[in-house]
């Protein structure tokens, strides 16, 4: 095993001459390469070298990609096995089930039909809304290899939190391209294009927010909720004032009315205070360990699109910042859908680990009742299940 890596680094250190050395499939690691002195020249007769050795961090990175591709169809085996036990255990299960009905005199046939309709969840009626949440994908080059596998596990638990929700928005993914898109193309099997209700758009949030408007004002946009409508003039004010529609920079002003954009972010000054319809939420998706604080903020403002953050310190206190990943923003927005109540969708969602704690005030008996709410078991799950480290993602949605 340690001549095998050995003989992997070797060869990794005499490919380091040649402009192919740095494999494509390592993100940033141009970045690890020792720098050379641009001011300073070689003294004549002095050997050319070439390009400088790969770095340490390199080469570990290389010594872990070896270990992982060996041990590959390991992985392999195991899951086979454990779904050929879980088979085997069903189907014993099943066997025993249908003997006790027999015993019993019963039709096996009624009884085994009877138990699935008892563990299936009860049917509720789901409905569309015209509200649209839109995953701005477009920082692969602020993130690491092992951080696109984590945004990637996201967009998996942002789909599925919208399929199963109660009220379900108009779910858009952009821009479908690199290597975000690459991973759901090949390691993931293109499981995504069984995704009904989720639209891949190649462009930028822009023109995801013009789609997402021609699909809210069309004939299948969506249902109109109570939440959804102004019945609270001073709450739909306070909300106009934050989240008011802005139009998207490039939109003809024609008879068309502009798209409604709100690109959420942790930076923002303004308070998200209800979600209004035909309104597009942009949500970033990036995870990079903090170390890109304010881009999503930064982007909004560029474009001059309306930026609003979510009002968890109106009902939290939190002892870490309040920024969280891609998939709690979803889902969080997906509560509020169903109750119209931020305090018990940041209840469920925020994981314990950040440490939320309901804020006393004015309203504490309302907030208080909201404490009993069973927090879900994704709430205590690390960000990436795929991973063994913590990591922590920037989605811009909070608030700071």
């Amino acid at each position: 095993m340690e001549e095998d890596l050995s003989e992997t680094v070797r060869t990794a250190n005499a490919e380091s001459t040649t402009p192919e050395a740095s494999p494509s499939y390592i993100l940033g690691a141009e970045n690890d390469r020792t720098e050379t002195n641009p001011n300073v020249t070689a003294s004549p007769g002095s050997p050319s070298h070439g390009p400088s050795p790969l770095s340490k961090n390199h080469l570990k990175r290389l010594k872990r990609q070896a270990i992982w591709e060996e041990k590959r169809e390991d992985r392999k085996r195991k899951r086979k096995e454990k779904r050929h036990d879980r088979q085997i255990r069903k189907r014993s299960e099943r066997d025993a089930q249908i003997a006790e009905a027999k015993a019993a005199g019963l039709d096996p046939k009624e009884v085994l039909k009877a138990q699935r309709e008892a563990q299936r969840p009860r049917n509720q009626k789901r409905t569309l809304v015209p509200v649209a949440l839109i995953l701005d994908c477009d920082f692969e080059e602020y993130m690491r290899d092992s951080e696109l596998v984590s945004l990637a596990s996201q967009l998996v638990r942002c789909y599925s939190q919208n399929r199963t929700a109660q009220n379900h928005v108009h779910l858009m993914i952009c821009p479908w391209r690199g290597k975000l898109r690459h991973r759901f193309e090949t390691v993931m099997g293109n499981t995504h294009r069984n995704w009904h209700g989720t639209h891949f758009i190649e462009g930028d949030f822009v023109e995801a927010s013009r789609r997402a408007d021609e699909l809210m004002r069309g004939p299948d946009g969506g249902a109109l909720i109570d939440v959804l409508k102004s019945t609270d003039s001073s709450a739909h004010l306070a909300a106009e004032e934050t989240s008011s529609p802005v139009p998207v920079p490039g939109a003809d002003a024609g008879s068309a009315p502009s798209p409604s954009v709100v690109y959420l972010t942790a930076d923002s000054p303004h308070t998200l205070e209800k979600l209004e319809p035909y309104t597009s939420y942009i949500i970033g998706g990036i995870v990079d360990k903090n170390r890109e604080k304010g881009i999503c903020y930064k982007r909004a403002e560029q474009l001059g699109i309306k930026t609003a953050k979510l009002p968890i310190g109106q009902y939290m206190q939190m002892q870490s910042r309040q920024v969280l990943a891609t998939n709690h923003v979803v889902e969080i927005m997906s509560k509020w859908l169903e109750s119209g109540d931020w305090a018990s969708a940041f209840l469920s969602v925020i994981p314990k680990r950040k440490g939320g704690t309901l804020r006393v005030g004015d309203d504490s008996s309302e907030l208080n009742d909201a404490c009993d709410v069973t927090e879900t078991a994704q709430s205590e799950e690390p960000l990436d299940a795929a991973s063994t480290d913590p990591i922590t993602d920037r989605t811009g949605a909070g608030s700071s």
